[in-house]
């Protein structure tokens, strides 16, 4: 499981937010994108929420693997 929550590269749909949510928690980004969008059927600020985590989570490129 990656301990950092990153957009990325690979595996993008929209932005990558799924598939970085699935990264980090060890899960499949397919798992991850039914979630969001059985969702989208409650009320909720569910879009808000996904728009939030596209600006505030970096993409990938940003964070290069520590070689330690």
């Amino acid at each position: 499981m990656s301990r950092k929550l990153v957009r990325p590269r690979q595996g993008r749909m929209i932005a990558g937010v799924c598939a970085g949510l699935a990264q980090r928690f060890g899960r499949s980004a397919g798992f991850i994108r039914l979630l969001f969008l059985l969702s989208l059927l409650l009320p909720g600020t569910q879009v808000i929420v996904y728009l939030v985590l596209w600006v505030l989570m970096p993409n990938e490129d940003r964070h290069p693997a520590s070689r330690y």
